[in-house]
């Protein structure tokens, strides 16, 4: 299970590092590129409530491991097309595996996480940075030797073959099916509502914690070749160092939930992210920007783990289906809502949007704290 959270994360992170690349081959404006961004959002957004169905009819391990071939694949497609609509087109494919992929893992984590009885969903998510950091790495080696378009078939092969081979292990391993919970049982009960209400609650965390990982994933690099001059390369390590510091995070998130509680992680995550961001966007310094992207990507690590692992100990795959929904309706809005800000005002303007949406998720788990208490 631990090689699909890296290897999604290591997909992503091989395409978003090309996205400069991308909008020059396209032609894109920030507005235009904001749209076609959307598309991974929009098919993201679109699958993710039918994983959850499918999940729990056929199970998490053959979903997972079907729409990680299915994103391996997807992720060729971008260097083929000339057009900013053409290439949202594209990236609806790509969302439809990725939505699918992180409902259907983070179902069987879910599951697994309440077999062992102990807090280690950030390990990982852990794996997924880890995956992440390897991916931008790769991506800033090869920005000056390799065209996006062999670069991403060269993921499209590396992809299909660790999807094939963990997915052998993994489709031999059952998922642990835990106790329903009382709501889950009675879903038409007074529980029931509240339980709804509570992952209502924590998809709204998601929702603002991943806008600002997609702001980071899809704007980082262009913020850093755009705004403060910097080369292809130096400019594709900033997302490195924001996968660094968030796989820092997750390592220490299972220790820091049973030191802190999940409401204290959540709301010290917000506040830190927000401060970050600040740094990152209105910074003048690439090590200034480099130093704010780590903050934030500290303050973030445990947000996301944290609020869709809650929603799915309430409701199972449909809680996590619900909270992932609303985590990647927060990257749905914020691709074009940046890329409008850019135009209107300026990236780094847009890109502190991230902040106010870091310290409402800080302000919502805390504000909460007391409903959360008594499930």
């Amino acid at each position: 299970m631990t090689l699909f959270f890296a290897l999604d994360g290591f997909l992503f992170a091989g395409w978003v590092v090309r996205i400069p690349a991308i909008k020059e081959q396209t032609g894109a404006s920030p507005g235009a590129l904001g749209l076609a961004l959307l598309g991974v959002s929009a098919g993201a957004v679109a699958t993710m409530t039918v994983t959850g169905r499918l999940c729990a009819r056929y199970g998490s391990h053959p979903v997972t491991v079907a729409s990680a071939l299915l994103m391996s694949l997807g992720i060729a497609l971008p260097p083929l097309t000339q057009s900013a609509w053409a290439l949202g087109l594209v990236l609806i494919v790509f969302g439809t595996a990725y939505g699918g992929l992180n409902v259907a893992m983070n179902s069987a984590a879910v599951d697994l996480v309440a077999a062992l009885r102990r807090p280690v969903m950030p390990s990982f998510h852990a794996a997924f940075s880890v995956g992440g950091m390897l991916g931008a790495a790769l991506g800033a080696l090869v920005a000056g030797h390799l065209s996006a378009t062999d670069h991403l078939l060269l993921l499209t092969a590396t992809g299909l073959l660790v999807a094939a081979a963990a997915g052998r292990v993994l489709l031999a391993h059952p998922a642990p099916r835990p106790e329903r919970t009382a709501a889950q049982a009675a879903p038409g009960g007074r529980g029931a509502g509240r339980e709804r209400r509570l992952v209502a609650v924590f998809g709204l965390i998601a929702l603002c914690t991943a806008y600002g990982e997609g702001a980071l994933a899809d704007w980082g690099a262009l913020h850093l070749a755009q705004d403060l001059s910097a080369r292809a390369g130096v400019a594709a390590v900033g997302y490195s160092v924001f996968a660094l510091a968030m796989t820092v995070g997750r390592l220490t998130g299972s220790a820091l939930l049973e030191r802190l509680g999940q409401t204290r992680v959540l709301v010290l995550g917000g506040a830190t992210a927000a401060l970050g961001m600040l740094i990152g966007s209105l910074a003048p310094a690439v090590w200034a920007v480099f130093a704010g992207f780590a903050i934030t990507g500290l303050g973030l690590a445990n947000i996301f783990p944290v609020a869709v692992g809650r929603a799915g100990e309430l409701a199972g795959p449909g809680g996590v289906a619900a909270a992932s929904t609303f985590g990647y309706g927060g990257m749905l809005l914020g691709p074009p809502a940046i890329g409008f800000l850019a135009d209107w005002l300026s990236l780094p303007a847009a890109l502190t949007t991230v902040a106010a949406l870091s310290a409402v998720a800080a302000l919502v788990a805390y504000t909460t704290r007391n409903a959360v208490r008594r499930t």
